[in-house]
């Protein structure tokens, strides 16, 4: 008889749970990542009188509730593993199910085997390097970070040394004679040092010689070296390097130092004696005079490593996650992973800041952070959720007066339907 009840009871349950989504949002006020849901309201009107110009509808529909991916405020924090994605994009987890799930709560940690882990316990996914290379363009796997291991050695293969020979030197004398030398690594790791001896023979002309201790070869001399390579350099009138002369464009200058046999079972040294800077093309070795100080070598480098426990592990720029051994510089060990989706509002909450797709989920771009339009990973910080108090505080007041409005409807079509009933004549 009242159709206006059916229609308020409608609205009366719309407003209840556009509260109820409010409700969530200001709950969710502080978890890392949370995306702020919104509600839609839509009317309802019957088919049978759609035609009709005096058409009252019947009310609301219940609402159509999303989420908005809008972009959180990135926060700077103090965790370890602690992730934040700028843009779009979604990290890459995976349940105990072997399910593919999503989130934006980068607030990572590592359990006892090395495995980084969501704080709810899921897998995070990515690649791990393998050798020390990471290969993008394969799977993404479970990231599992290196724990209390050693990292290998390795042997030397290319070293450099910045000499200047004094040009004021004469030919015969002590002064006319300089050696430095340098560290280098072999394949076990162990430190191998190896002697540079330049030695002025005429005008603008040195001949050099490296050698190995005589006990680091096997058949070798204690106290007397080895040879392990011998030349000529010639110099200009200006003291400039002329032999062996500067390389072509995007080519190597070098002299190849070559040490078999080593005593201690290591694999045979192959270096490359780089004379030239392979950026500028511009000499190691020079010969200007010195000033009566003699003859200098600075900044001796070589890129061999001994092997090194893990000192730290942190997450570096754009989802990396780099490992620090020893004094040695820090080494990518694995590369988070971020799928971009391009209607993430179909997905679905799981609980835990995790998200699954749905038949209505497009297919997830799963690759790098910055590329194809994928979002960049801050390492040391978090997302903020995008709940704006002031605005859901204003959303409940009008829910609020909305849902007031209705109820008296309601009483009102009470009271009318009571003074119907009154209209029957009493039996």
């Amino acid at each position: 008889m009242f159709p206006a009840l059916n229609t308020a009871l409608s609205a009366l349950d719309a407003d209840s749970t556009a509260v109820d989504v409010i409700g969530n949002n200001l709950a969710n006020l502080n978890t890392t990542g949370f995306k702020a849901s919104s509600v839609s309201f839509q009317d309802l009107v019957d088919a049978a009188i759609a035609q009709e110009h005096t058409q009252p509808g019947f009310g609301v529909a219940p609402p159509y509730i999303s989420q908005i991916y809008s972009q959180g405020a990135i926060t700077t924090t103090s965790g370890q593993y602690d992730n934040a994605i700028s843009g779009n994009g979604f990290f890459v987890v995976n349940d105990a199910n072997n399910g593919q799930l999503y989130t934006r709560n980068g607030n990572f940690t590592v359990d006892s085997n090395g495995n980084l882990l969501t704080s709810t316990g899921q897998n995070v996914e990515g690649w791990n390097a393998v050798n020390g290379a990471i290969n993008t363009n394969g799977a993404i796997g479970n990231i599992t970070l290196p724990n209390n291991l050693l990292s290998a050695p390795v042997a030397t293969q290319n070293m450099s040394v910045q000499v200047n020979l004094d040009a004021s030197q004469t030919v015969g004398t002590a002064g006319a004679t300089f050696t430095t030398s340098i560290e280098v690594y072999d394949s076990l790791g162990n430190p191998q040092t190896l002697s540079v001896n330049f030695t002025k023979t005429a005008a603008n002309t040195y001949s050099y010689a490296v050698t190995i201790p005589g006990q680091a070869v096997t058949g070798g001399v204690a106290g007397t070296p080895s040879s392990v390579a011998t030349g000529t350099m010639t110099f200009d009138s200006s003291g400039n390097l002329l032999t062996p002369p500067p390389p072509p464009p995007a080519a190597n200058a070098s002299i190849p130092l070559a040490v078999a046999s080593l005593a201690d079972g290591a694999a045979n040294l192959s270096i490359n004696w780089n004379i030239y800077n392979p950026t500028t093309l511009a000499p190691t070795i020079t010969q200007y005079s010195e000033s009566g100080n003699g003859s200098t070598a600075l900044n001796p480098t070589q890129d061999g490593s001994a092997s090194a426990n893990i000192g730290s592990i942190s997450m570096g720029q754009n989802g990396q996650v780099l490992a620090q051994y020893g004094d040695s510089p820090a080494v990518v060990v694995a590369q988070l992973a971020i799928a971009q989706i391009r209607n993430p509002e179909s997905l679905v909450s799981e609980g835990n800041s995790l998200l699954q797709a749905t038949g209505a989920t497009s297919q997830a771009s799963i690759g790098l952070p910055g590329t194809a339009g994928r979002g960049t990973i801050q390492g040391g910080a978090l997302e903020s959720s995008t709940v704006d108090i002031a605005g859901q505080f204003t959303n409940l007041i009008v829910f609020q007066n909305s849902y007031e409005a209705v109820a008296k409807v309601v009483t009102t079509v009470n009271t009318m339907s009571g003074d119907t009933i009154d209209l029957i004549p009493a039996q």
